[in-house]
């Protein structure tokens, strides 16, 4: 079975949404039917358990990020950590700010959260701009750890955001990429 195309039939594509134009890729699908959820995880766990490419913590980003990165590290024997909107964290935090197309926003993480040497996947939902998942691997980078690979179940090629974050130097795997706007 192609693991891609069988998970690239289970993502709904809403156009004109949320704005006119706009060919949204939502993969709730993916999450509500149990053997395609079953599909998408065990195609990052079977990456990942890879000695080569295992890391030591997954790290997900707000908030679809949460779902997929804290069953990996179930699923991996890992630990997880979340990096959040502003002001969502109750902790000391580190944050980083960056640029949308309509403002920016600021994603946060504990202090705490990892140390000096782990090996750290960042893992999203979707890829387009690149803005967020680049925020969080410097705010991962501020702390001392490494980013080893950013993951995500969509890249929006177009965008240009995963050409930006490979140019940054952060290798990328994802498992869908949706061609045109």
């Amino acid at each position: 079975m192609d693991n891609s195309l069988y998970l690239r039939n289970h993502i709904r594509t809403v156009p004109d949404w949320p704005e006119p134009g706009i060919q949204f890729r939502d993969i709730t699908p993916l999450l509500q039917d149990p053997k395609v959820f079953r599909v998408l995880i065990d195609s990052f766990v079977h990456r990942y358990m890879d000695p080569a490419l295992r890391p030591t913590v997954v790290a997900g980003l707000d908030a679809r990020g949460f779902i997929i990165g804290s069953v990996l590290a179930y699923e991996l024997g890992l630990g997880f950590v979340p990096i959040r909107k502003k002001g969502k964290l109750p902790f000391t935090t580190v944050a980083e700010t960056y640029e949308l197309e309509y403002g920016s926003a600021t994603v946060e993480l504990h202090t705490d959260a990892v140390k000096p040497g782990d090996r750290v996947l960042l893992i999203d939902d979707l890829i387009a701009t690149g803005g967020t998942m680049m925020a969080g691997k410097k705010l991962l980078e501020k702390l001392g750890a490494t980013v080893t690979e950013g993951a995500a179940i969509v890249d929006l090629p177009e965008l240009g955001g995963s050409a930006r974050l490979r140019d940054a130097g952060l290798k990328l795997f994802t498992l869908v990429a949706f061609e045109g706007l």
